[in-house]
């Protein structure tokens, strides 16, 4: 996945999306992505939110049902008892039931190779299941890729964006975690992509109703998807004008198909159509599901504060806010979304009284409207930027780049929770989170693992999967053949994406 010669200064030019080439670079660039999360991953649950997503599905797969009682009966509940009195999650079913194939895989594959015990198969699945984070935030950066090339920003600077984005954005820590982010940002980006990823040719019927029917099923993985219907649509009309208007009409019926079945959910499970499964209060008896954050602080907080912070946790932003004005004039319908969802979701967020998002590294909440912003990143790479030279765009590039980078990589080193749970660091006495709290604490775990050779304490150090299945019971050449198979076919998927990048520059050369 080297960078050093991809040119930034390129012209941009029309890359074909539908082109066979193109598409067999994105399934290698995917698989890349797919191998190197699955080493990166922590292949373990923390939160509340994780275990939601674990035990929902774990539910499926073994009784066909969403209750969770075991989450009761491990203390770990948070959500709600239905009308028939049985736990419900707080979530709706959405993730859970793709997360499905994951779990199958550790139940049914992964818990009985040799060198796992039977007492270990709760770890085992809750691994497997984690790695789904994996290939959505993969998808995610191949989606990424061809909607770049698709709107004629050339192939190796939308292929360095797409890098970009993967390695020096929260993309890259939240593929390592059960959380619907990933999940939510591949929705999003496989819609822009549909709608907007053939050039200047009209939108199809099929491509408005196929979008808006994902995005009103997005809703059943997260209620708050509903925001991106609006933005979808008005992107449309943006981009054809009043001719557009029965196309962005059919994208809003269609997704009125997946809201509908939301609320006939939350209807037949707690008797109302906007009665979801979250709990009244959580820690401290706080309610959480309520809009009483000062917009200053919730503002302040995703934009300036030092654990929060957009521009610390996804550097790259900077420099694809300089690009989204070249990306209007090229393909206004990417733009208007790019645009549109992360202020969007900046405003509606901010006012949300847990904007922090929980326990999370980072803006938790806005990851998926990230990745829609550095949409901005092609422009830039292909063409440059106003009064720059070349040289120092890419050393601009290239830092933010690195600085991103070591950002994910510290906030996937260690456990968040290590660090977060102790009291007054991360919240306060009242369950408010400090708005001074930062990466230091992680950045000092870090350092102090890495000095002190003494090992930790199961869920505690060095946060890999390999080490917490080694700690939780399981033989060592198990997880070192998976993570032989895992780094072989990283090696295969970078090795068949160079030769497709070779052959399409000997095709066009």
């Amino acid at each position: 996945m080297s960078t050093s010669s991809i040119p930034l200064a390129s012209a941009t030019h029309s890359s074909q999306p539908n082109s066979p080439s193109l598409r067999r670079i994105a399934v290698w660039l995917f698989l890349s992505f797919q191998f190197f999360y699955l080493l990166t991953s922590t292949g373990r649950v923390r939160t509340p939110d994780e275990y939601n997503i674990l035990y929902t599905t774990e539910s499926l797969v073994l009784r066909g049902s969403t209750a969770v009682p075991q989450a009761v009966q491990l203390h770990n509940f948070y959500g709600r008892y239905d009308r028939t009195g049985q736990p419900r999650a707080a979530y709706p079913p959405g993730q859970a039931l793709l997360c499905a194939p994951w779990y199958a895989l550790g139940q049914y594959l992964l818990a009985r190779l040799p060198g796992v015990p039977q007492e270990d198969t709760d770890l085992i699945v809750a691994f497997s299941s984690c790695l789904s984070s994996a290939t959505f935030a993969a998808l995610t950066v191949a989606f990424f890729f061809l909607l770049l090339s698709g709107i004629g920003i050339a192939l190796r600077a939308a292929l360095f964006a797409a890098i970009i984005v993967a390695l020096g954005t929260p993309i890259f820590a939240y593929s390592g975690w059960l959380f619907s982010e990933p999940l939510t940002a591949a929705i999003f980006m496989g819609v822009a992509l549909l709608l907007f990823g053939r050039g200047r040719q009209a939108i199809t019927w099929r491509a408005a109703f196929i979008a808006g029917l994902i995005l009103g099923l997005a809703t059943i993985v997260r209620p708050t998807n509903v925001l991106a219907i609006p933005v979808f649509a008005a992107a449309v009309l943006v981009r054809d004008g009043k001719p557009a208007l029965r196309m962005a009409l059919l994208l809003c019926a269609a997704s009125a198909i997946g809201v509908t079945l939301l609320l006939v959910h939350n209807t037949i499970l707690f008797g109302g159509p906007f009665q979801f499964g979250y709990p009244t209060a959580a820690e401290g008896a706080k309610r959480l599901n309520t809009f009483d954050t000062p917009l200053w602080k919730g503002l302040y907080g995703f934009l300036l504060s030092p654990g929060k912070s957009v521009f610390i946790f996804a550097p790259p932003v900077i420099l694809a806010l300089a690009g989204l004005r070249r990306l209007w004039k090229l393909e206004r319908g990417v733009a208007t979304v790019a645009i549109l969802l992360p202020l969007l979701y900046l405003f509606f967020f901010a006012r949300y009284t847990q904007w922090e998002g929980g326990y999370c590294v980072g803006p938790r909440y806005l990851v998926p409207s990230i990745a829609l912003l550095c949409l901005g990143l092609g422009p830039i790479l292909a063409a440059g930027a106003p009064n720059m030279n070349t040289s120092n765009i890419k050393k601009i590039v290239l830092f933010a780049l690195a600085l991103g980078a070591f950002v994910q990589c510290v906030s996937l080193a260690t456990s968040f929770m290590e660090d977060q749970v102790p009291r007054g660091r991360y919240y306060d006495a009242n369950w408010t989170y400090r708005l001074n709290y930062s990466l230091s604490g992680q950045i000092h775990l870090f350092w102090r693992y890495l000095t002190n050779g003494e090992p930790a304490r199961l869920g505690l150090g060095w946060d890999r999967w390999f080490v917490f299945l080694h700690k939780g019971g399981v033989s060592a050449a198990t997880p070192a053949v998976l993570g032989l198979c895992m780094a072989a076919g990283l090696g295969i998927s970078v090795a068949g994406l160079k030769q497709q990048l070779t052959v399409r520059a000997k095709l066009q050369g």
